[in-house]
């Protein structure tokens, strides 16, 4: 592509997001957004539509608008205002990177993209996008939309995952110096709303005359997929532990590894085979009566489905310690996993249908 086509193929996009792009709570137009709600915004979208992501966001900047608000809250109020949006390594990271900015940086976000791929929970693409649009660097970040509007205004073959690492390289060099926060944003707008997966808007579309995949008749195609492999079933066991004052048994999970931080129920490991019981207690909580509960609880996380039965007994200790006993009713105090959520929605109501 000619500097000529490619000024005039940023200036038809450009044109098109003053009309056309969403109006967004983090966003700023024709101009540098703020650092704080750049950064809250991309953490908050890796892997997360902005359907979902927007009252989230709301509701932070809310109750923490700065660094320094956010950096001196407690981490489980954190987790719990982002119960429902998943990942939670996600909100771990964001609530250790604003006391780091705090701490080393005076509650200033660096602008440097080296510097802030030091950060916890900052990668490439995260880096690039903030450099971009809150500080008018022409970086290049790298999600799926952009993905997919590279790939077919150029009409790239190469599958997914080998794809993404080639797209940096073509999308680069067409990000403007002027106004890349703008122009970046422009093309996440486009996939989103007319360079979709499916039912494409090409008709609809600004770059319509520069895209060599329109021109081939194959962006429905693109980007080519590598076929997806099966995802495994892993189970697990977990141990419905009630005390003699009728609360429930919450232990924090390793800071480490799926749900790390959170409040769960004891469980076993999750593994593929299946649990024999005499196996299983031997990872109970207690030594106590054990009796399995009818049912499986069925889950799916992004690389494996799990399955989980129950086991419940009855404590006689009321010890704490890094224990948590909680009544089921109370239970919304704390920031429970939907995982959590649906395998005591489940034992509950088979505790109404017994009563019944």
């Amino acid at each position: 592509m000619t500097k000529i086509e490619q000024q005039r193929l940023q200036n038809s996009l450009l044109d098109w997001y003053a009309c056309h792009g969403r109006t967004l709570p983090w966003r700023v137009r024709n101009g540098l957004g703020d650092p704080y709600r750049v950064w809250l915004s991309e953490v908050m979208l890796q892997q997360t539509t902005v359907s979902t992501v927007q009252p989230y966001f709301n509701e932070f900047i809310r109750r923490w608008p700065s660094f320094e608000a956010l950096a001196r809250a407690e981490l489980d109020d954190v987790l719990h205002a982002w119960q429902g949006l998943g990942y939670y390594s996600r909100a771990r990271n964001l609530h250790k990177c604003a006391r780091i900015v705090l701490a080393k940086y005076k509650g200033i976000l660096p602008d440097d993209e080296r510097e802030l791929l030091r950060l916890p929970g900052i990668g490439p693409y995260t880096a690039a996008a903030i450099v971009a649009i809150a500080f008018g660097y022409p970086s290049a970040p790298v999600d799926g939309n952009v993905v997919r509007v590279i790939s077919r205004l150029m009409n790239v073959q190469t599958p997914l995952p080998a794809l993404q690492h080639e797209i940096l390289s073509l999308f680069a060099p067409i990000v403007p110096k002027g106004s890349p926060g703008d122009f970046v944003q422009a093309i996440m707008d486009l996939g989103a709303t007319i360079c979709m997966p499916r039912k494409l808007k090409c008709n609809q579309c600004p770059l319509i005359h520069f895209c060599e995949a329109q021109k081939c008749g194959v962006a429905e195609n693109l980007p080519v997929r590598a076929p997806k492999k099966k995802k495994p079933t892993r189970r697990g066991v977990i141990f419905w532990t009630e005390n003699t004052s009728g609360k429930i048994l919450l232990r924090r999970r390793p800071e480490k590894g799926l749900l790390g931080g959170m409040m769960a129920f004891p469980s076993t490991d999750w593994r593929e085979e299946i649990w024999d019981v005499d196996e299983a207690i031997k990872s109970a909580p207690f030594n106590l009566k054990w009796q399995p509960l009818s049912g499986t609880i069925r889950h799916n996380f992004t690389h494996f489905h799990l399955e989980l039965t129950v086991l419940s007994g009855h404590a006689f200790s009321k010890q704490e310690g890094l224990d948590v006993w909680i009544r089921p009713e109370n239970f919304t105090d704390y920031a429970l996993p939907t995982l959590m959520k649906k395998i005591a929605k489940h034992v509950v109501s088979l505790s109404l249908e017994t009563a019944d």
